[in-house]
């Protein structure tokens, strides 16, 4: 009888053991199982974004040549019968007269293929020349900013949480709290306002001096480039640190009074060891998940501190297409940012993965 039992438990015993089983696969099979899920995944969720955008960009009345036929009627005389004729020809030029299903699938199909369109502002400029002169600039100081932030805001969240209540970390607290509320171009006319009236410094707006605006690049406008991009920098990263510093103060003073890291100590371990190896390894995840959101936010920018600043980023140019219903470019920069921000998530899983090996690819 028992035998019996035995020999009918045999095959549900193996049946179940299967699953388990194909889990023990190797890390590098997993994470690329789980990357090629993620990129499955983000296809038909850009493909949404990208509708939406489209559809929400046409939403508002009359278009881009609606306002290009009124500046030829009332800048430069043109009849209203002229202008019309002139602004159908252009509609049907760029395919605007079409429904707006019919456009949207002629701009992603060319969106697919690297064509972003025509600057329906300016007519001799494509929107892939506009969109690449200022992206460049501005990757540069989203970047910068962003090493900034982790440079400067991780090790003071764990300088003020291993000092809990002291002076000091009163001081960074209070320093975080003015950086979180600041908004960014108040903080911008602040330090324009200072070096301008109390340091007596030139004026450092924009990303050049003027006589390296249009200059051809050498050692000279590397120099000046270097001398203005740090204000832009310091902007964009000062809410960045107070952000970091809070939440890594917060979560590290939770792992801190947890039951793992009072064994660590118990075994002897240094305080350092204990806090980096342990306790801040755990307590960091919070914050790489955040980084793929960071990166993007950074791209498109503070548009009124850009505009304060003098600077020909991405976020204003966003924002003038947005207004001139210039629907080429404003798609191809939101569907840029939306590409970096799926992009920037799974590069954050991908870390939080590396880093905690509690994670897994399921």
């Amino acid at each position: 009888m028992e035998r019996r039992f035995l020999s009918f438990l045999t095959p549900l015993h193996s049946l179940l053991s299967r699953p388990q089983a194909a889990n023990h696969r190797s890390p590098g099979v997993q994470m690329l199982d789980y990357v090629i899920r993620r990129v499955l995944i983000a296809i038909p969720t850009l493909l949404l974004i990208s509708f939406i955008c489209f559809i929400v960009i046409n939403l508002p009345a009359g278009d881009v040549i609606t306002t290009y036929e009124q500046n030829l009627i009332g800048n430069l005389g043109w009849g209203e019968e002229e202008a019309r004729i002139e602004g159908d020809n252009i509609r049907r030029e760029y395919g605007l007269d079409r429904p707006i299903p019919i456009q949207y699938f002629y701009w992603l199909f060319a969106f697919l293929q690297g064509d972003f369109g025509v600057s329906l502002v300016t007519y001799d400029r494509v929107a892939s020349e506009v969109i690449w002169t200022n992206l460049g600039y501005t990757m540069l100081i989203a970047s910068l900013s962003l090493g900034l932030s982790w440079a400067v805001g991780l090790p003071i969240g764990i300088y003020s949480a291993t000092r809990q209540y002291s002076v000091s970390d009163g001081v960074f607290t209070v320093m975080s709290f003015i950086g979180l509320s600041m908004p960014g171009f108040l903080l911008a006319l602040a330090i324009l306002v200072f070096m301008t009236f109390v340091l007596d410094a030139p004026l450092l707006t924009g990303l050049y001096s003027p006589e390296y605006v249009d200059a051809p690049w050498s050692l000279g406008k590397v120099r000046d480039l270097a001398a203005h991009i740090w204000l832009p920098v310091l902007v964009g990263g000062i809410p960045g640190i107070a952000s970091l510093m809070r939440i890594m103060r917060g979560n590290l003073l939770d792992e801190l009074g947890r039951q793992y890291v009072e064994t660590a100590r118990a075994k002897g371990m240094a305080e350092k060891v204990v806090i980096i190896k342990h306790a801040v390894r755990v307590a960091i995840n919070p914050l790489i998940s955040l980084l793929g959101m960071q990166f993007p936010e950074i791209i498109s920018g503070n548009v009124i501190t850009a505009i304060v600043l003098g600077l020909r980023t991405i976020g204003p140019t966003l924002n003038s297409a947005l207004q001139a219903q210039d629907v080429y470019v404003s798609s191809a920069i939101l569907m840029i940012l939306s590409v970096m921000l799926v992009l920037g998530n799974l590069v954050a899983d991908l870390l939080l993965a590396w880093i905690d090996p509690r994670v897994r690819f399921d």
